[in-house]
Parts: C-alpha cells; structure tokens; sequence
C-alpha cells in the first residue's frame, strides 16, 4: 500500500465515527511537490457513475485555508445521492489567483456508506479551462482509452513542447534541450548538489593541500589517508597483479574484457615471451580452453588530450589461472608494433611493468569516464527518458513501468554536464589527461558502435564477449551479479506487460509505442535519437519480446548498469597509482629498469590527486532508495501492484544470496546487491 494510501486509511479510522451518515464522499487530492505545483486556482470536480448518474459540478475548497499547495494532502467533502459504482470524473480549474500552475499527484474518492476507495493517478499539470476525463487507476493503451484519444494526443502534443530534443555537437547522443521542464529540474530540498559536497568535502582536503609537498615517495601519497581523508579500500593491494586483474571484473569498466581466440596481427606477443606465466600449458592451448583474454582500447586512438599529457591506446591480455584468478601477462600500450612500442611483462623489473600498468589504467579509466559512465551512459539514457515523454502518455502502462528508472536523471545529468565536462571549464577537464575535445569524440566514436540489442542487452553482451559462461572468469563478479539482476528485472517486465499486452496484436496497435520507436530510430538530424539495434521488425514493434527487451534494457541500464559504473568510483580513484585519471611525462617507449622516482614522477600533482578525490567522492554517494522502492509509485492498479510486490521480494532474496556470496568474496563485490542500487541514475 501506498503511503498516500496509507495516509487517507489512517485518517478514515480516525472521523469515520463523526461524519458518518453525513457527507456522502470525501475527495483527498495530493499536489505534487514540484516548483510551482500549486495553486490559488478555483477547482472543480464533477464525478460519474456507472449508471449515467453524475455529481452536480462542485468547487473543491476549505473556507478559511490554503488549498493545493505544493505537496500538501488536501480533503474535502461532498454530499449527493451516491453511485453503486464511480465510474470516471472531471477534472477542471480557473485562472484565479497569484499562483495559476498546478501539478496534481493524485485523487483518491472514497464513498463513506460503502468505504470503496477509488484511486485516479494523475501525475499531471493542470491547464486552465480544460475539463479533463480521468478514469479509476488512469492505466489503459492508447487503443484501449476509455476517456478517448482527444484528450490523450493533446497531452502529447502539450509534451512534445516541453520536452524537446538536442544536439549539442554533431555526432553526440540527443538529449534535453534546455531549459529543462519544471518536471525533471531538482526540489528544492534534493540533497544531491555536487557542487555543496564538492565544497564541503574540499574543506578536510585543506589540511592535506597545506602540508604535503610535492611525492617523495610511495608512502608519502599513501600518507595522504592519514589527514582526514577516507581511505580507499584498494589502497593497500594497488600493484598487485591480482588486483589489476580483479579491476577488468569487479572495478568499474566491467564491460570491456573479452575472450581471447587470437592474438591480434598487431600485438607483438609471442609464446616465448608469456610461456612462463600459463601454469605449464602453452599458449595455443590456453586460448581453446578459454583461458586467455584480452581488453583491445583501439578506440582512444589519436585522442585529443591536454598539451602536456598523454593517452595510450592499449592493448592487454590476462591470463585466468588455475584457481580461478585472472592476471595480467602482457600489455603493449600503443596499436601498432615498432621498436618504441615493446611489450611489457610481469617480468620486466618491478617499476618498469608497474609504469606499464598505470598507464594502461590512465587509458581504461579515460573511457570509463567518458562512454561507460559520465559521457555515453548518462547522455544517452537522456535522449531515451526524453523520447518516453514525447511519445508515452502518462496513462500508458510503460509510461508507469518506466518512470521510477528516471527519477531526475536529467536534472542529474544537466548538473554534470555544467560542472563535470564543460567545455574548457569542467571539473573533469582538471583531472583527467583527455580534454573536453577528447572526451566528447569518445562519446561520438563510441556511439557508431553500440547497439541496443548487443551491448544494451546484457545477456548478448557478454554472449559477444565470449564471457556469458560461468565456468570460466569465476572472480567476474559483475557479470555474476548483474545476470541475475537481469534476470529478475525480465521476470518483473514480462509479468507486468502480460497485463496490458494479451496478444502481440496489442503491441502492433500501439501508435504510442511506434511513434516512441520511430523516434528512437530515426537520425539525430531528422529529429531522433539515431539508435542502433532497437528491436522491431520492419520499423514497428510487432512482439511483446520486443518490447520486453527495450524495458529491461532501460531499467537493468538506469539501475544496477549505472550502479556498476559509479558507486566504486572513489576506491577506484582516490590513490592515483591504483587508477589513474592523468599521468605526466611521455608514456615508456622502451623496457629498461625505472626507479620509484620514475613512477613518481608520472603521477597528477597534489592538487589534480585531492579534486579528483572529491569529486569521485561526490559521485560515489548515494541519496535515494533502492531498488523496487519508488520514490513515486506511478501503478495502483492491483493486479500490477502484485507484479510490483513480486518484483519487490525477488530483489530481497537476491540482495541475501549476494551477501551471503560476499561474505566468501575477497574482497566482496557490493556495487550490485539489489539494497545498495538506486532505481535510477540520480545518487
């Protein structure tokens, strides 16, 4: 049960005894807690049975007390013959008063002889002079509305104005043009403000930044943790190959590892060279048993980067062991194979490979910033969440399914993009080696190659990686993890859309979800999204499989997907050896010895290590509930709120099995316990 609902049950219990008998309904209506929901408006409300019987036309007011305001619970009482059975209302108000917007929330009519409650879930604005139609629990496919389609394609229409799309370069993902609706900016009193964390967190840095000089050592960046600081939980196993492994399956940029059939034409590794690191097999049996992978960032090639930086593009390949845990063997940092482009080996001396490592680490954290994070994921989820508004009434059924997995995403990412990667002035253009050029071409040059139906679909994913067996990668926690998180999300969807869907005859029927596909499909310069793989046959949805696919791609994404790449940040980032967001000095062109100093002297200064601390900081808190548990529950209907419920004890049985898997994990892998995952992608 809803607290709204909870709210209204209470206080029946409390006056049932002192109205009884008296007033024949009393109408609860919830505005909504936006900027400018509510209002000095005169409402109306008039309110029809089954039978053909209506409620004269009634103003909903309280002498003597201010009505609708914004997030208040309002009641009111009125007397008339009652129905057997309501069956729908109209809704209208004026443009009296000061305040004239109203957002309303809900209306819950209950009938005092029969104690029925009716429940009409609004989640709408209000404009004046219009008497909209709204029907109990408001959830029907557009060929399916009881109101009509008037009243629905208008709405629309009204949308399709607030919510446009934008191209801010050429080649970048569609997302909201700004000013941003009333709608997806954030409440006054969200905690999530990066920019006060930023200046809160900073302030226990000030100590740090005033006592430590410039890196005499190892233990002097370690010595940072000892001030104040959080400590991150990498600190202490940084260059273990154990570690650098673990980060290609339970860091941050999970999604990147694949098989290795081959060694590629230009990756200069032979047998003889990794011979001493394959448990005693050669390396043609290795790779049929599956045993070697590779990680190929042939995408960060010729980068623009700041002047006085660096980016690799590398090449790595990791060697599974025996019990089970992957190690790095080989990493070659450039495409090509020359004699300034060796190979290193754990073999080669100690700071030589752990130079190697870092700077392969600079070019993974380079993308996971930029296209499985920050950049691609957060600005094409925007598009999409963007595209639902203009094409999904708020009464279709996947209007409701979805709408919990956006909860002020885009405020979120308006916020990041002002503060984080703007150009020339944005927080990451200070820490990271790529600048806002940089950053934005990984976005473009990443965006030709995904597909919804491959790498927004998990379970083809890791099917095109070579990685969906579990009996190999046996550390992949993530992938672990998140299959079975994906796999409670596609029980949750079929159930749900079973409701609404009876036939795949329902999903060819449904201008409402063709338009939103054709916008999805259709070129950025035409208007769309541009987006690859969107399932359908013939432009059209045409199966409810179809449909399923895209909605678990979108919640799996705006949850437990954004979850994987964001909430280890910090202990990934904080100590700069362990990943690195910017080196100094040229990348190594050969495999000579190298002192401590050498690696020392690579790594971002003071300053660049403590804002990067912060500002991972500030990304890795979360502010919102988890998963199942709305911030706005958008479905009354009862045979849906069962799905709900299911989906709810599903996710709590899964959070039991994970931790109880953590507790022999070591280290454990928190980031996709169903109870850590917000349901959306704002913190």
């Amino acid at each position: 049960m809803s607290k709204f609902t909870n709210r209204i049950s209470n206080s029946l219990r409390r006056r049932s005894s002192l109205f009884a008998g008296f007033y024949n309904y009393n109408v609860y209506v919830q505005t909504g807690d936006h900027p400018r929901a509510g209002t000095d408006a005169h409402v109306y409300i008039v309110m029809h049975g089954q039978d053909g019987g209506k409620s004269p036309e009634t103003k909903l007011a309280v002498l003597f007390r201010d009505n609708f305001d914004r997030g208040n619970l309002d009641k009111f009482k009125i007397k008339f013959q009652p129905f057997s059975v309501l069956d729908h209302i109209e809704l209208w108000r004026d443009t009296a008063g000061f305040r004239r917007d109203w957002f309303v929330e809900t209306i819950m009519i209950v009938n005092k002889e029969t104690r029925i409650k009716t429940v009409f879930p609004i989640f709408r604005w209000i404009r004046p002079n219009y008497r909209y139609k709204f029907y109990p629990l408001d959830i029907s496919l557009p060929q399916h509305d009881k109101a009509g389609t008037d009243q629905r394609r208008q709405e629309l229409e009204e949308k399709r104005e607030t919510y446009q799309l934008h191209v801010r370069m050429p080649g970048l993902p569609a997302q909201a043009r700004t000013p941003l609706p009333i709608d997806e900016q954030f409440p006054a009193d969200h905690s999530w403000d990066i920019i006060k964390q930023r200046t809160r967190n900073s302030v226990t840095s000030k100590f740090v930044r005033l006592t430590t000089s410039n890196w005499r050592s190892m233990d002097d960046v370690h010595n940072v943790f000892t001030r104040g600081l959080l400590e991150p939980s990498d600190l202490n196993r940084w260059n273990d190959d154990k570690a650098f492994g673990l980060q290609r399956l339970a860091g941050v940029n999970n999604s990147w590892i694949r098989v290795c059939k081959r060694i590629p034409n230009n990756f200069g590794v032979t047998e003889e060279m990794v011979a001493r690191f394959l448990d005693g097999c050669s390396l043609t049996r290795t790779l049929s048993d599956r045993r070697v992978f590779i990680v190929d960032h042939s995408i960060l090639q010729n980068i623009s980067t700041h002047d006085d930086c660096h980016v690799c593009a590398p090449m790595a390949l990791f060697f599974e062991k025996s019990d089970g845990v992957l190690i790095p063997i080989a990493i070659q940092l450039f495409q090509d194979i020359a004699d300034d482009n060796p190979v290193f080996l754990p073999s080669d001396s100690h700071f030589t490979w752990t130079l190697a490592k870092m700077w392969f680490n600079n070019a993974d954290a380079s993308i996971h910033l930029a296209v499985s994070h920050l950049g691609f994921m957060h600005s094409n989820m925007e598009g999409i969440i963007v595209a639902i508004h203009r094409q999904l009434s708020q009464s279709h059924p996947v209007f409701k399914l979805l709408a919990p997995h956006f909860h002020l995403a885009v405020a979120v990412n308006q916020r990041l993009s002002e503060k984080l990667h703007a150009s020339g002035s944005g927080w990451l253009e200070e820490i990271m080696s790529i600048n806002s050029e940089g950053f934005d071409e990984l976005v473009r040059r990443h965006k030709t190659m995904w597909r919804m139906d491959i790498e927004g679909t998990l379970p083809a994913d890791l099917r095109t990686r070579g990685v969906a067996d579990t009996d190999i990668l046996s550390q992949y926690y993530f992938r672990d993890d998140a299959l079975a998180l994906w796999e409670l999300i596609e029980v949750y969807v079929t159930r749900y859309l079973k409701l609404y869907y009876t036939s795949d005859e329902d999903v060819a029927e449904d201008w409402e979800l063709q338009a939103w596909r054709t916008e999805m499909v259709t070129s950025e310069v035409e208007g769309g999204l541009g987006l690859q793989g969107v399932p359908g046959d013939s432009d059209l949805f045409k199966k409810r499989s179809q449909i399923t696919q895209v909605c678990c791609f979108i919640i799996y994404t705006c949850s437990a997907g954004h979850a994987a790449t964001c909430f280890k940040q910090y202990d990934e980032y904080a100590f700069p050896p362990n990943y690195p967001t910017r080196l100094s000095g040229e990348p190594p062109r050969h495999k000579a010895a190298v002192l401590e100093q050498d690696v020392l002297d690579v790594l971002p200064g003071k300053t660049t290590m403590l804002d990067t601390m912060m500002i991972m900081k500030c990304l890795s808190e979360k502010h919102t509930k988890p998963l199942g548990d709305f911030e706005t529950n958008y479905v009354f209907d009862p045979k849906a709120v069962k799905v709900v419920k299911d989906f709810k004890e599903d996710l709590k049985a899964l959070s039991a099995t994970i931790k109880s898997k953590n507790r022999l994990r070591s280290p454990p892998y928190l980031y996709l316990d169903p109870s850590e995952i917000p349901n959306s992608m704002c913190p």
